[in-house]
This record gives C-alpha cells, sequence and structure tokens, in this order.
C-alpha cells in the first residue's frame, strides 16, 4: 500500500474515527484503526466493538492499493503535529509504515487487517433519508438528557419512535425528560418495529459525524443495530436490548399555572445564579409571584445570589426548586424567544414547551428546598 495525502485533508477525518478508541483495550487491534486504499477511495476505520466509526476519503494520491491498521493515537498525534499545509506520505516497507511528511520520518508498527472485528449488520433492516442538518437538530435537543452509568440501563441511551409520518427521540435519566420530533414521509417502516434504543455512546459520536449542513444521510434500522451514512463518514451501533418506559406518564396534564417568559433573559439570570449553587446538587429556588421570577440560590460556604426576572405571571405565588443545570439544559434546547413554564404545585414537575413549536417538550421533578 502507498498514498499521499494533504494533512488538512486527513486531520479531520482521523479525529472523527479515533473518538471510539479507548486508551486501554482487551484486543490489541482495537487501538488500531483500520487503514483501506481501494478504487480511488482512502477509508479509516475504528471500533470499540459496541460503535464502528468509518470515514471515506477521496482527495488524495493512490498509488498501490492494500489494508493495515496502524496505532491510532499516535497516528493522530504525528498528524497533529506537523504545520498546516504539509503532504504526508504512506508506504508499507516490510512489516512497518513508514509515514513521511518534509524532514520528518517515521515507522509506525502495523497489525494485520485480518484480525480487525466488524460489526455484522443483519439483512433485515428498514430506513429513511433525512439531511443532516434536520437530524442533527432531532438529537440535540433530546441528547443531554440521557443518563450516564445508570443502572436502569434503557436509560443510558435514546429511545427512537418510528412511523410513516414521523420520528421522535425521547431521552431521560429519571430527573428530566426530553421529546422532541420530526415529521416527514418515512415510507417502508414495518408495524412490528416501533422502537429502538440507541446507547449514549453512539448518540454521541453520532453528534459529532452529523454536520449543520442539509446533505443528505441515509438512517437504516435493523433489530440490533443503527446504521447512519453521509457522503463522507458511517457510524454502526448495537442497540440497547430493552423496553423503554412508558415515558407519557411523565408528562404532566393538568398544569394549571403558567409563566411566560424571555428564554434569553431567564437563561441567563439562572446562568448568574447558578455561579453560587451547591456545587454537589447544583440547586436553585424560584419564587413565582405576579409577574416576576425570583431565583435563589446558595451553598455550604453561605454565599448566595438572588435575581428577578420579570415573566407574564398571574396565578398564586409558589416557592419551588429544581437543578438548575436541568433548566438551562431545557432552555437551550428551545428556538423560540419566548418559553412557557407550566406548573401545577410545588412538589410536581414543571413542562417547559416553545409556544412557536410543539414538537418539542421538557419535563423536570423538582428537587426538596
Amino acid at each position: 500500500m502507498k498514498f499521499d495525502i494533504d494533512r488538512d485533508v486527513l486531520l479531520e477525518p482521523l479525529q472523527f474515527v479515533s473518538g471510539v478508541v479507548k486508551k486501554e483495550q482487551t484486543l490489541p487491534v482495537l487501538s488500531n484503526i483500520l487503514v483501506r486504499c481501494e478504487n480511488g477511495e482512502l477509508e479509516l476505520t475504528a471500533t470499540d466493538q459496541e460503535v464502528e466509526l468509518c470515514a471515506r476519503i477521496t482527495d488524495f494520491a493512490l498509488y498501490k492499493e492494500g489494508e493495515t491498521t496502524l496505532p491510532a493515537r499516535k497516528l493522530l498525534d504525528i498528524c497533529k503535529s506537523l504545520t498546516t499545509g504539509s503532504r504526508i506520505s504512506f508506504e508499507i516497507e516490510n512489516k512497518w509504515m513508514a509515514v513521511e511528511s518534509g524532514r520528518f520520518s517515521s515507522h509506525l508498527a502495523m497489525l494485520p487487517a485480518t484480525e480487525f472485528p466488524d460489526i455484522d449488520m443483519e439483512r433485515d433492516s428498514i430506513g429513511f433519508g433525512i439531511t443532516s442538518a434536520s437530524f442533527k437538530a432531532l438529537l440535540d435537543k433530546t441528547a443531554f438528557a440521557m443518563a450516564q452509568q445508570d443502572v436502569r440501563y434503557f436509560f443510558n441511551g435514546m429511545l427512537f419512535e418510528l412511523d410513516e409520518k414521523m420520528v421522535r427521540t425521547v431521552a431521560t435519566n429519571g430527573q428530566r425528560l426530553a421529546i422532541s420530533s420530526l415529521e416527514g414521509e418515512f415510507s417502508g417502516l414495518p408495524a412490528d418495529i416501533t422502537q429502538i434504543i440507541v446507547p449514549r455512546k453512539g448518540i454521541i459520536e453520532l453528534g459529532r459525524m452529523l454536520k449543520d449542513e442539509d446533505l443528505p444521510v441515509e438512517v437504516i434500522f435493523t433489530r440490533n443495530h443503527i446504521r447512519v451514512t453521509s457522503q463522507t463518514a458511517m457510524l454502526t451501533s448495537k442497540l440497547i436490548d430493552g423496553a423503554y418506559p412508558d415515558y407519557q406518564r411523565a408528562i404532566p396534564a393538568n398544569s394549571d399555572k403558567l409563566v411566560i417568559a424571555d428564554r434569553k433573559a431567564l437563561r441567563e439570570a439562572l446562568t448568574r445564579t447558578a455561579i453560587l449553587s451547591n456545587e454537589m446538587y447544583r440547586n436553585v429556588r424560584l419564587e413565582l409571584m405576579n409577574d416576576n421570577v425570583v431565583l435563589h440560590a446558595n451553598n455550604p460556604q453561605q454565599e448566595e445570589a438572588e435575581e428577578n426576572v420579570a415573566v407574564d405571571y398571574s396565578g398564586e405565588m409558589l416557592e419551588i426548586g429544581f437543578n438548575v443545570g436541568y433548566l438551562i439544559d431545557a432552555l437551550g434546547a428551545i428556538d423560540g424567544d419566548t418559553v412557557h413554564l407550566a406548573f401545577s404545585g410545588g412538589g410536581n414537575p414543571v413542562l417547559i414547551t416553545d409556544p412557536e413549536n410543539d414538537k418539542s417538550r421538557f419535563v423536570i421533578s423538582p428537587m426538596m428546598l
């Protein structure tokens, strides 16, 4: 195998696939990237056997086809260390990969490409097309609510609900819930596959892969995998095997206290108040009164913060506490200038919505004051 390529062309795809490579691996080959040159295309692939990332490059000079695996971190560090505009040459010399650029030369150890594991996709699949920007926006509105290392393993991922006219994403950690949907024509989806759960790692890497551009991507589901393919990259992830809880039961139905606020002003006030909140619990107290919400925060050092935010509210006085980070995240996922916060009492969750877009909803459980 022999080829050369511009450092700037190689760096971004290399960074993308390296994101799935862990520092410590049970199999040595999992610390490597599969490098394959054939049919005028350079393909880089990495996997942790749960998620597989692949990047394709056509802007390079190919002199001899072939495939091998190279150490991911070392290759990435070499590429980063070279100056912008550098040209890098790769050539297999006996048992080594010679990597050269200008006055720099090196020899990297290789492992056979035949040892590199492959995620086998089932033949029976369903799928749909969507733009990268639309899919990224859908994920961004829910991904932040996923749990991390929760014993309820299905919380450590994102639920996809599918039908012929809509794709809905749902994420929760048991204390907050984010729901968003996208309408469209998604024909060919069988009735027996209506829900799948994509693990957190797959969602995070998918967020890195998708660009905020109106370029097409293809989304394919099987009973055990999801695969998303763009013009230059591909992600394959195993699915979480389990039943997602009935999240609809967590959505408040009879909220009689409505706060209408300027989204940006409220989010900025919460961000300032959060500075002096308890670093462990991140709690903030909201005091609702006529046309005002007063934000209170304090910490074990007896430091305090308070801010009065003008809102549209005419209900009875209410005091309620929340994780301030959860409120900030939900407000950040709303696009409109105005936000609605619906309350039903001090011990009940708040429902946060965008009055200009009914496709997204956010539910946050209160904290003890």
